[in-house]
């Protein structure tokens, strides 16, 4: 009768193990198989939203990937793991990995028609991601031009500097007689009759000098558009000015200090304002004399 009983207890243990084993199992590499949507592919590793919860899926050259085929759909064809892209449905099996809901993953199955739909949400997205990336290349690329038009910008303003202290070491310790500024509309260079007839004058004031003198020509740009094109705008003020001054006031050449392409620099306002813009499109002219010459009239 004792050992009747233990053999009976022996069994009953046994049957207990063999029903405890499978919860024991499932915490670390027991069997999952489920379905849902990949939400998200990094990687290797796919994140799947189930009924149950979102599950970390890890793939690896032992999973299979396989959509059914035919009519019964029996038979399957293997697929390229390039084919698991968020918002294709499918169903995967294998073993449960070392973190919570994370599964390494044997065999994942899935229907063509829910491919599809996935490659159409993709192909709504794509546009979407294109155009961020050119929006980056096209971010860079300006910057790229702004960071040389501020360099060359330097060095326009450095060569200006440059001629105007040998232009001025020639005349002597020089003064500001007299100056006048040129307003332009937004984007525009031309001069209307009133700043002509303003150059006109500051030209005939210049010419009452024997020597000693020279006429400095400085041309800026507000801050709407890119450095680029406000110091190419800035220049084209500056020779327009210039321009009239050689043409139609009569100034020789030798007494224009070389004209300046200063952009976006030395605001004269503030860029904040309409009226601090209108400000900065301007060429300032400036009558520099002999400091003796100066001291003699």
């Amino acid at each position: 009768m004792f050992s009747r009983r233990i053999a009976m207890t022996t069994c009953l243990i046994a049957v207990l193990a063999l029903a405890v084993a499978p919860a024991f199992g499932a915490a670390t590499g027991g069997k999952v198989k489920n379905k849902g949507v990949i939400t998200l592919r990094t990687g290797d590793t796919l994140t799947v939203k189930t009924s149950e919860g979102v599950f970390m899926v890890t793939i690896n050259s032992d999973t299979k990937i396989q959509h059914p085929v035919g009519l019964t759909g029996m038979r399957k064809k293997d697929d390229s793991p390039d084919v698991l892209i968020p918002g294709l449905r499918m169903k995967f099996e294998g073993v449960n990995g070392d973190q919570e809901n994370q599964v390494i993953a044997n065999t994942i199955t899935f229907d063509e028609d829910d491919l599809s739909l996935a490659e159409v949400i993709q192909a709504g997205l794509n546009p979407t991601a294109q155009q961020q990336a050119q929006n980056m290349q096209t971010y860079a690329a300006n910057k790229a031009a702004t960071d040389a038009a501020l360099a060359a910008n330097k060095a326009n303003i450095d060569e200006v500097a440059s001629s105007t202290k040998k232009r001025f070491s020639e005349m002597g310790e020089v003064v500001t007689k007299d100056q006048y500024t040129v307003l332009f509309a937004n984007g525009q260079y031309s001069l209307s009759q009133e700043y002509k007839d303003g150059l006109a004058k500051i030209a005939k004031e210049a010419l009452t000098y024997n020597k000693g003198w020279a006429l400095s020509v400085a041309g800026y740009a507000d801050s709407v558009g890119t450095a680029a094109s406000n110091q190419v705008l800035s220049k084209q003020r500056a020779q327009a000015v210039v321009a009239y001054l050689l043409q139609d006031c009569g100034i020789p050449v030798g007494r224009i200090v070389a004209p300046g392409a200063m952009g976006e620099s030395n605001p004269a306002a503030s860029n904040e304002s309409a009226s601090g813009r209108a400000e900065n499109r301007r060429v300032d002219v400036k009558l520099l004399l002999n400091k003796g010459v100066a001291g003699a009239n």
